[in-house]
């Protein structure tokens, strides 16, 4: 069985240069978006500005845990490289987006970013507290070679990958631009159609019926739609 799926290798490997590679590449991001944000620049909305650069710090701390406690699986430098240069152009584009680089405006906070505040929120515990539950299973002796289907996950069989599209949903409706809400979208494609198809059918082969029977009752993505 090969441990190559959905771009990544799902082999059990600590990793640990390419993590922290990984971290310290992410961290340097977090700072520029921090400068950009405080530096005292002329934005048209440096409120919102703050506002996004806090979301990024937000993110940054998820991410070191789940690199260094929850994730087990091997990264490649090379996957490392690359998610570290899609994060330099979200964190940093959505902040320059929000701080009305283009628009050349303030705009007040409403309505919409008190949603963006809870989907934020609501995201990141999906995604983290779901992984926390099943490495809490994962601990238990009568765990071993079994698939976790409980907690969260009982929900949806990529509760977590879930949870991070509604946390980027959160985090885009800060900047504020109706434009800003296709890096979800395009995120929940890649899930749907990238990542989530070898994944399944990794795990079909590492747990057999007893992941069959769990994909046949449990939602794929979406709770309770899909």
């Amino acid at each position: 069985m090969t441990s190559q799926h959905g771009g990544v290798d799902r082999g059990h490997e600590r990793s640990l240069g390419a993590k922290l590679t990984f971290a310290i590449l992410h961290g340097v991001i977090v700072l520029i978006a921090l400068w950009l944000a405080f530096g005292g620049f002329d934005w048209a909305d440096p409120a919102r500005a703050k506002v996004l650069a806090g979301c990024a710090v937000l993110y940054w701390l998820r991410h070191m845990v789940t690199l260094f406690v929850l994730m087990q699986r091997k990264v490649a430098i090379s996957e490392a490289l690359g998610l570290s240069a899609f994060m330099a152009i979200f964190e940093l584009g959505i902040l320059l987006l929000g701080a009305g680089v283009l628009s050349g405006t303030a705009t007040p906070f409403g309505t919409w970013d008190w949603v963006g505040a809870a989907l934020l929120l609501t995201g990141s515990y999906l995604n983290t507290g779901s992984e926390l539950q099943r490495r809490a299973w994962k601990k238990l002796p009568s765990s071993k070679g079994r698939c976790y289907t409980g907690g969260l996950f009982a929900w949806s069989m990529h509760i977590n990958y879930f949870g991070d599209t509604v946390l980027f949903t959160g985090w885009v409706l800060f900047a504020a631009s109706p434009w800003a809400l296709s890096i979800p979208l395009l995120m929940a494609t890649m899930f749907v159609f990238y990542h989530i198809p070898p994944l399944d059918a990794y795990l079909a082969d590492r747990y057999g019926d007893e992941f069959k029977a769990y994909a046949k009752r449990t939602a794929k993505f979406i709770p309770f739609i899909y």
